[in-house]
Parts: structure tokens; sequence; C-alpha cells
């Protein structure tokens, strides 16, 4: 992402009340442009979140990172698939986990995830293979207690996000023959009382060129934006943009199978209201 991109997202916040910037990867951090973008929207007064892979606030050139999110108060959003180093590293590669627990640990020590701190720490998990992800507050509650008996480390949040068939994914799914298989599953748990909560309905997402896609798998996918809205961060609109048709695939079942899956993790946090 440009620059000039860049400043043309800080330009839309400074001219609505879209109250939160959330930034994802790859590594974020290492666009020439993060820190200025970070800081350009803190001082908006909105709502930052960094998703951040972990291993990058250990690599050399970044090792002040945690520092300067702290200071701007910004969100973490981690990925850790599993409090096990085995299975962990099975499916992020060797060395991931213990770099991961690292970057843990600094972040704690800064006040992130701690009771009583401003400082959000979420983590994220998507499971491993065909399946659909465990309920939410379960699963949280096992993090909770693993990885503080283990390695003394606190977090706000897990967020547990359905593997979507795209990309590397759905690869894989062909080549181990379950792709159908899959997609059955995800029909057959098709939720509709997530339908009006799932992030596309609240959010656009900006790819590194300014083109605006209604949620990151569609810009994955391609699958741009409806031909009767604006379609660049250029020449947003927030009424037109509000009011637009959703572009929507297979992949779509991926965010309403269950509990639905959001870059927040479940749509809905209450179990009690998930069909099977």
């Amino acid at each position: 992402m440009s620059r000039q991109t860049a400043e043309s997202i800080i330009d839309v916040l400074a001219r609505t009340e879209i109250p939160t910037l959330d930034i994802t990867g790859g590594a974020p951090e290492m666009n020439p442009n993060f820190r200025w973008l970070v800081e350009q929207a803190s001082h908006l007064g909105r709502r930052v979140i960094d998703r951040c892979n972990l291993t990058i606030l250990m690599a050399n050139g970044f090792k002040d990172l945690p520092e300067f999110l702290a200071e701007h108060q910004v969100e973490v959003v981690a990925s850790l698939p599993c409090y096990l180093e085995e299975n962990c590293d099975s499916q992020r590669g060797d060395g991931v986990f213990r770099q991961s627990i690292a970057a843990l640990k600094r972040l704690n020590a800064l006040g992130y995830g701690v009771q009583g701190s401003e400082l959000k720490l979420s983590l994220v998990y998507n499971p491993v293979g065909a399946s659909l992800p465990p309920q939410e507050d379960k699963l949280e509650a096992q993090y909770r207690s693993e990885l503080k008996s283990r390695y003394d480390i606190v977090f706000s949040k897990l967020h547990t996000i359905t593997n979507l068939p795209i990309s590397r994914f759905l690869d894989e799914l062909r080549q181990t023959g379950q792709y159908e298989e899959y997609m059955q599953k995800l029909i057959e748990n098709f939720n509709p009382l997530t339908v009006a909560e799932v992030m596309c309905c609240s959010m656009v997402s900006v790819d590194w060129q300014g083109r605006l896609f209604d949620c990151d798998f569609n810009q994955m996918l391609d699958l741009e934006l409806s031909p009767e809205v604006p379609r660049t961060i250029q020449d947003f609109n927030v009424e037109l943009l509000s009011k637009r048709r959703i572009m929507t695939g297979r992949h779509c079942f991926g965010c309403t199978a269950g509990c639905g899956s959001s870059c927040q993790g479940a749509v809905l946090k209450n179990t009690s209201e998930v069909t099977t």
C-alpha cells in the first residue's frame, strides 16, 4: 500500500464517523506507512486494531513495536492456532510457537491482556482441517487455563474463525478430496440468525491498491463491489456504501455456519442460538 492510498484512508476517517480502522496483512507492520497510519487514526480518536502474526515483534528492526502499539492504544489481534507447541508449529512452521510465546510475554509486560488494563490482546483460533470451530466460550476458557498454567500468559478474548474454502485451504480440500464434504457441512450448519451480523454488513475492506471489497475474503477472490457503488477509497461515499448490495458466493456459507464467523470471532456469542 502506497502513502497516497494510506492518506486517502485517513481522509475518509476524518470526514466520516467510521469508528474502527482494522489493519491486516500478511505482516502489516512491515509496510513503511504502518506507523504513520496508526498515528493518524489514533489522533482522530479511532479504535485501531493490528492483526499481528506475533513473530514480527521479535524480528530485528521491529522489536520496539510493542511499545509503539501500547503508546497509541492499538488493539492487538494475534493468531495462535493452539496452546501446544507441536500442534502450532505443524500449522505455522518450526519455531513459530516459541517466538509467539516470547512476543505474548512482551505484550503482557506492557499491560496487554491484563485485567483492568485498556490494552486489549485477542487471540485467534482456526480449526485444523475440514471442521467447524468449537464453541468459542468453552475454548476460550481452555486457552486461558493452559496458557496461564504453562507460560503465565493472559489475554483479553479468544476469537474462533471458520476456515473458508478459498485460497490455500481450498487447494488443500481439493487435494485431499474433502471439498464437497466440507461445503456440505457448511451448508447443513447454515444458521439464519448469523446473516444480519456477518462482518460485510458493517465494514468494507480496502486492498493495497485502494480498491474496496465487501470483506477480506471477497478481496482474496477479487470479487469486487456491486457496480452501482464507489469501488475505490478515493471515491468513498459512506451513504451509498452503507446501502450496497453484498456480493456473495459459496464461500459465504463459512461465515453463516453454526455460531457464524467474522473478524471478531463467532457472530453469535450466545451458544443457545446455534442451530445444527
